[in-house]
C-alpha cells in the first residue's frame, strides 16, 4: 500500500504547484502583451551603415530624429509592396525630421539591390548589409520585411515583421515630430 502524505504536506504542494501556474501565466501575458502590440522602448544598436552610394550613416548620429530602419530583400513581394508606403512616409514626414534607411538582407545581390532601388525611385538611402551585422545587431533578423522605429532619444519602439499597418506607424511618427 502506497505510503500517503499528511494534510499538510498535500496542502503544500498544492500551494506551490499553483503559485507556479500562476505566475508561468503572468509571464506569458507579459509576453504576449510585448509581442501584441509590438512596444519594445529598447536602445538602438550602435551600427553604421554603408549605403550603395558609399555614404556612411550612422545611427547614433540621427539623434534627435525619428528614424525607420527597414530590413528587406529584392525577392521579397511584402517588401516590394511596402515600398511605395515607406515612400509616402518619406515624402510627407521627411520634412519634419523622419529618416527611413533601407537594410538590403546579405544575401540580396547588390547589384540587384541598386536596380530596384533605381527603378522603385526609392529617396531614402538604401545600405547594404553584406556580412549580415545589421542584421544581428537588431536582434538576428531573419523575416522579412522587418521594420523598427526609433525614436528621437533613440530607442526601439516599435518592431514589425512583416507588412506594417501604415496608420499606426503615421500615428507614432506623429506623436514624435510634434515636439
Amino acid at each position: 500500500m502506497p505510503k500517503q502524505l499528511p494534510a499538510a504536506a498535500i496542502k503544500t504542494r498544492f500551494f506551490s504547484y499553483r503559485f507556479i501556474v500562476v505566475a508561468m501565466l503572468l509571464l506569458t501575458l507579459v509576453i504576449l502583451s510585448a509581442v501584441a502590440f509590438n512596444q519594445l522602448y529598447i536602445p538602438v544598436p550602435d551600427v553604421t551603415f554603408t549605403t550603395i552610394t558609399g555614404q556612411k550613416i550612422a545611427l547614433k548620429a540621427l539623434l534627435g530624429k525619428p528614424v525607420i530602419v527597414t530590413f528587406w530583400a529584392t525577392n521579397c513581394p511584402s517588401c516590394i509592396k511596402e515600398m511605395p508606403v515607406l515612400i509616402d512616409l518619406y515624402s510627407q514626414y521627411h520634412p519634419q525630421g523622419l529618416e527611413i534607411i533601407a537594410v538590403a538582407m546579405h544575401y540580396d545581390p547588390p547589384n540587384h539591390v541598386i536596380a530596384m532601388t533605381q527603378d522603385q525611385q526609392l529617396p531614402y538611402p538604401v545600405a547594404l548589409d553584406l556580412t549580415g551585422e545589421h542584421a544581428q545587431a537588431f536582434g538576428d533578423v531573419q523575416l522579412i520585411p522587418s521594420t523598427f522605429l526609433i525614436t528621437p532619444d533613440g530607442l526601439i519602439t516599435l518592431k514589425k515583421i512583416g507588412v506594417f499597418d501604415p496608420t499606426e506607424i503615421k500615428t507614432l511618427i506623429e506623436t514624435f515630430t510634434k515636439g
